[in-house]
Order: structure tokens, then sequence, then C-alpha cells
């Protein structure tokens, strides 16, 4: 057990984890840059410490000192986030031999899953589909690389075995470019991951990302909590998301739910976690797994009744499950807009003060996000805002909130992605529901927009 909290993280996600462990009776202690010494939860911290520069290398990736921060500020776990350190093992690693706890899965299970093709391959063994492809990296000789290819059938797509976040990927659809593409991906890959390792897969055309959250503890229990559709993205970054995926058997998604679960407990994993899919002709195939809180988790949170970050506390404190598969149910629909300081057109960075910030509200309506009139967006960090989250009965009636709630937004001194938001609530298509992950970018390119 434990009574303190450090929060290795920033913006709207330190907050929300921070909200979360004041409920619960926990004390709160916030790393923070100098550029984000007057954020709303450095304010609201037990203890505040200030780690370094605005620069996120010297700051919130400096784990000496965040674990020299924890050591003075007598932090007994250590919360990370997404993003940042959420997923370095080694960092994992370092606050559990300091005599804290990590409030995430094992370093081991991390390392196993944060490999591209030692998840497939483990995946594949707990019987979880996977894209058509070898799980074991490519080697130099390229006439090994055509045969495998070759057997894959053409277009294949070249991925880094370190890689995420879509970096260190691309297609390849023919032979003839295979040689090029191959050195291009394996150089991104080693500058952006340190790892020069890849692999093949096939190159599917229109499939959609699905989702499927699980929770598991550290006494051999996990259970699956629902879908998220999250294929509307540009350039594989997710802009909106929601829960349940449509128009996809409910039988279907058990299934693959149930697999997801039963390979939690194949390889002893702990915490929460988010089995990625690429979905196509009703057929999922497993790409990866993210071994942290998700950006999107709120979606889940509200169609499930169930608070993520208090599961994932209370599985870092030893305690089991309180809930069986059983007793899990899907109850409406939720959509998650992420609201970006970014020119809706461009997608270029938008830092500055806001001058004006007003979000909606009403029933099921949900705004996550640090933000505020007078607060100024680094150009240091990441530009997600905040994020705005509706529940209703009904995909319908979710959607119809949904509508409202961007009209009533309103956000000025930067630029922002709620026009962006307001045109794609209204496509024809999204409207349908199932878009594939091209959906975006294709329809950007028919209207001329970059």
């Amino acid at each position: 057990m434990f009574n303190s909290v450090l929060i290795a993280n920033r913006g709207e996600i330190a907050l929300r984890i921070q909200r979360t462990c004041r409920r619960l009776g926990l004390r709160t202690i916030v790393v923070h840059s100098e550029a984000d010494r007057e954020a709303l939860y450095v304010r609201h911290a037990d203890q505040a410490l200030c780690i370094g520069p605005a620069a996120a290398a010297q700051s919130y990736l400096n784990q000496k000192a965040i674990l020299f921060a924890a050591e003075v500020s007598g932090a007994e776990a250590v919360h990370p986030g997404y993003g940042f350190l959420s997923e370095n093992a080694s960092f994992a690693e370092q606050v559990e031999a300091a005599g804290l706890k990590f409030i995430g899965p094992a370093a081991a299970s991390m390392r196993v899953m944060g490999d591209k093709i030692a998840a497939k391959r483990a995946m594949r063994a707990a019987g979880v589909p996977c894209v058509p492809g070898p799980d074991a990296a490519l080697t130099e000789d390229i006439d090994v690389v055509r045969m495998a290819a070759h057997e894959i059938g053409y277009p294949v797509i070249l991925k880094a075995a370190g890689g995420g976040g879509g970096r260190g990927m691309r297609m390849v659809e023919s032979e003839d470019g295979l040689r090029d593409a191959l050195l291009l991906t394996r150089e991104e890959a080693r500058r952006a991951f340190g790892n020069s390792e890849i692999y093949v897969e096939k190159f599917l055309g229109r499939p959609r990302h699905v989702e499927i959250q699980v929770i598991a503890d550290a006494h051999g229990n996990a259970v699956w909590l629902g879908s998220r559709d999250c294929s509307l993205q540009r350039r594989h970054q997710k802009v909106i998301e929601e829960a349940p995926a449509p128009l996809i058997r409910d039988a279907l998604v058990r299934e693959i739910g149930e697999r997801c679960a039963e390979a939690c407990r194949q390889i002893g994993y702990r915490g929460v976690g988010t089995f990625e899919f690429l979905v196509e002709d009703d057929a999922f195939y497993f790409i990866e797994m993210n071994t942290r809180l998700q950006v999107e988790h709120p979606i889940t949170e509200m169609t499930t009744g169930i608070d993520l970050v208090e599961a994932q506390i209370r599985v870092a404190q030893g305690e089991r499950l309180p809930f069986r598969q059983g007793d899990i149910a899907c109850h409406g629909h939720a959509f998650e807009c992420r609201i970006n300081a970014e020119d809706p057109d461009s997608f270029v960075p938008s830092p500055g003060v806001i001058n004006i910030w007003q979000m909606p509200g009403g029933p099921g309506v949900r705004i996550d996000s640090h933000a505020s009139a007078g607060y100024r967006v680094s150009s240091y960090y990441d530009s997600l805002l905040g994020k705005l989250i509706v529940h209703g009965a009904t995909r319908e009636e979710a959607l119809a909130r949904l509508r409202v709630a961007l009209d009533e937004a309103r956000i000025q001194g930067i630029a922002t992605n709620l026009p962006l938001h307001r045109r794609l609530v209204d496509d024809p298509d999204f409207i349908s529901g199932g878009v594939s992950i091209h959906h975006l970018e294709t329809n950007f390119r028919r209207s001329g927009q970059p």
C-alpha cells in the first residue's frame, strides 16, 4: 500500500491523474518544468517540484531528476501518465529499484510488448490474430527480404520493431521500391528509436483502427472493457475516437476481447493496457499493445462506469480486480474529440496565449483539460489542449450532443482544430460509422487540403 503518488507528466493527463488521487485521499507530488510552473495541477498539488527547463529532454524525460524528486518528496509511487517515460522499461525498473511502486506493468512485460516483433510472437502464441507476415526481424539479405514480401503479396508495409506513433513505417507497392524503402526505414528506425530492426507485414487497403481495453491484476485476473474505434486519423495521429466500435458484430468483439484477456494472463501482464487492431472484411489483425493509459481512455470510462486511473492505482497497491468479466457491460455510446492548438487545415502548431476559453456543459458532457483563459500554450510540447468527451444512450444521441458541444466551444487567442471537428461530425460517412483509417486524409486530398 502507498499513500503518496508522484505524477511524472504534464498537461491534461497530470490533472486527470491528480483528481483521482485526491478523491482516494492520496498525497500528490507534481514535477514540472519551468514552463509549467503556473499550471492548475501544480497549484493543486500537495507538493510541487521544478525539475528543469522547458525542454522535455531536460525535464519530463530526465529520469535522474524525477527519481531525485521522488526521493526528496517522500513519494511512495510514481504514475507516468502517457507519453514521455510511460513505456520506458528502464525507468520502471529504476522506480522499483528505488523502493517505489511503478503504477503500470512490470518492466519485463513492457519489453516484450514494446518490441513489435516479440509482441506479435507472444500474441500468436496466445491465439490473437495478427497481420500476415513473419514474426521475425528482416535480415540484411535483400533476396531473403524479397522472398518474404513475395510470399505475403504486395503491397506490403515495413515497420520499425521498436516504433510507435506512426514513425518508422513505409508502404511498398512493388518489388521495384523494396530496396530503397528498406534503407530509408532502417535509418528512420535507428534515428527515432535507437533500434534499426524492421519487419514486414501485409498492407491492408481500407482497414479500421479498433482497440480493446484490458486491465489485469497481480493475481492472475484479467478482463477486457470493451472496444474503441480510432479510425479518424491524420498521419497516424488520432483525431476523434468512439466507444464502442460501431458496425462490428458483438460476438466477434467478444471473441477478440476474451483472447486479449487470455493473452494478459499468459504473459503475466499487470495494469491497464490496450490491444490495437486493424479490422478489414470482418477480420481483426493485431498490430501492437500500448502498455499504459491511453489518451482516449475516458470514452471507455463513460461506457463502463469504471475509473481506469483508480483501477491502475488499486492494482499497483496489490488489490484484486473488484469485478469479473460478467460484471462488465457497455452502456450507451461515447465520443472523444482531441482539441489541439494547431491550424485546422495545415495542422501547424499554434503556441501563444489563450484569450477566451469557453467549454460546453450539460448532460453527458465531460471536459478533460488543464487549459483556461490566460493559459500560455508552449511550443515545447505536444499541441493537445484537452479532450471533449460526450456520452449518450445511443450513438445517434451521443453524436447530437457532440455537435451541440462543439458549437458551444469557443477558444480565441490561438488557432485550434475545433473547425475541423465541426466539419467531421457533419460528414455523412462518419455519421454512418465504420470509416477507414484513410478516410480523413482522403477527404483532405479531395478538397485540396494538405
